[in-house]
């Protein structure tokens, strides 16, 4: 599952574009092939997002849940390419953006009735 969220107006047209270059950075950097993680979008009213100061309106929050086993190289690598790849295709600065994986064993992921620990057919390897 991945969570993206800000301020809503600004959210809204760039929708698209900020999950494209999530899904084509994942694929680049961890093998995942597009479309395979839930993603979901939460615009918020200004009255319910207070941002840190020195950020603008466009300040957006991208949260991204994986099974452990990636290396700290590898993530720093996916968190460098979001940054840059929000930048260039959308212009968000990335003093606007704020990136968290959080990472879970894979007994603790069910998905297709199983658990991830039992899944022995993922198209991607998790210790990369």
């Amino acid at each position: 599952m991945i969570i993206v969220y800000g301020l809503k107006q600004p959210l809204i047209s760039r929708k698209a574009a900020i999950m494209q270059a999530i899904f084509d950075c994942l694929h680049l950097q961890l093998g995942i092939p597009a479309r395979k993680h839930a993603l979901r979008f939460i615009g918020l009213e200004p009255e319910d997002f207070y941002y840190p100061e020195g950020r603008s309106e466009n300040f957006t929050v991208i949260e991204i849940n994986l099974m452990q086993g990636r290396t700290e190289e590898t993530k720093k690598r996916l968190i460098k390419t979001l940054f840059c790849e929000l930048e260039q295709r959308i212009g968000l600065s990335p003093i606007d953006v704020e990136i968290t994986i959080k990472e879970q064993p894979s007994h603790c992921w069910g998905f297709r009735g199983m658990t991830g620990d039992e899944a022995n057919d993922l198209a991607y390897d998790i210790h990369r």
